[in-house]
């Protein structure tokens, strides 16, 4: 089956910690502005309503869905774009890292839960507990968040893959320390590694959108959110990234086409050793 050729939006925006107004107004502003690119879809980053690891969590986190998701699925209908954007989730007395995609419709299609929550976060965010992906015009998407690509979690990546993803989108949120020297020590190369090491082995292209800004309470107080938002093709290249900077909001834009590929179940088996994966 030949998939149509779509425009994808990486919108790299300011996220801080617990505004969740001007946050959400951010989101709605970078939802229009692709639509009036002539994007389909649009990819925000992680907890974009209060920012990852804020302590705010605690006490403003809401259900999805509810009044937050609402507004981006409104946005999402209004302005005729899927939405994939990363949130915080209430669900009785825990606290998820989640991302949801939006139809053009505004309809929830989809929901994850962080798995691979980072040390030292743990007291505000449960482990997830579900992993799915969801078929549509462009191809199957499945969405991870930020350390779920780790090199040393990428089984997130392979089962969403071998599920039938042609594009993981991972809302992130990449932070380094204040005095970070980006001309000596260039940001990104462990994610271009981990996300090339599944485009390659699957023909699928993933997309990483990273906010900006200063990370301002909780264990990472005094970090800053630098951008560097990242899309890897199926042969493995880079094919976009954004600008690195505690300031350096975006709208990136790129050309997305799903490969087709008929490998299903125990076929994955040898179609992996053929490409020179030695894992399970």
């Amino acid at each position: 089956m030949a998939f149509p050729e779509f425009k994808l939006a990486m919108g790299q925006m300011l996220v801080e910690g617990g505004k969740i107004e001007g946050n959400l107004r951010r989101a709605e502003r970078a939802i229009s502005d692709a639509s009036r690119l002539n994007c389909q879809l649009i990819v925000l980053p992680e907890c974009s309503d209060l920012g990852w690891s804020d302590p705010s969590a605690r006490e403003l986190t809401e259900e999805i869905p509810g009044e937050t998701s609402d507004r981006l699925c409104r946005a999402a209908s209004e302005n005729g774009i899927m939405v994939v954007a990363g949130l915080t989730e209430r669900e009785g007395n825990r606290i998820y890292n989640s991302a949801i995609l939006i139809d053009r419709s505004g309809k929830i299609l989809l929901k994850h839960r962080k798995i691979n929550v980072l040390m030292g976060v743990e007291d505000i965010y449960s482990v997830g507990n579900m992993l799915s992906v969801v078929e549509t015009g462009f191809g199957t998407m499945g969405v991870d968040i930020c350390a779920d690509n780790f090199m040393n979690s990428l089984a997130i990546g392979h089962v969403l893959a071998r599920m039938g993803a042609h594009f993981i989108l991972s809302p992130s949120a990449w932070a380094v320390a204040q005095d970070h020297d980006n001309a000596k020590e260039p940001y990104g190369r462990e994610w271009e590694r981990a996300y090339s090491e599944l485009c390659r082995l699957y023909g699928i292209s993933v997309v990483g959108v990273s906010n900006v800004g200063w990370i301002e309470a909780g264990p990472w107080k005094g970090k800053k959110a630098i951008g560097c938002s990242l899309a890897i093709g199926p042969e493995g290249g880079v094919l976009a990234k954004g600008p690195y900077g505690h300031d350096a909001e975006a709208l990136v834009t790129l050309m997305l086409r799903a490969r087709p590929r008929d490998v299903k179940g125990t076929e994955y088996g040898p179609y992996l050793k053929r490409k020179g994966y030695e894992g399970p």
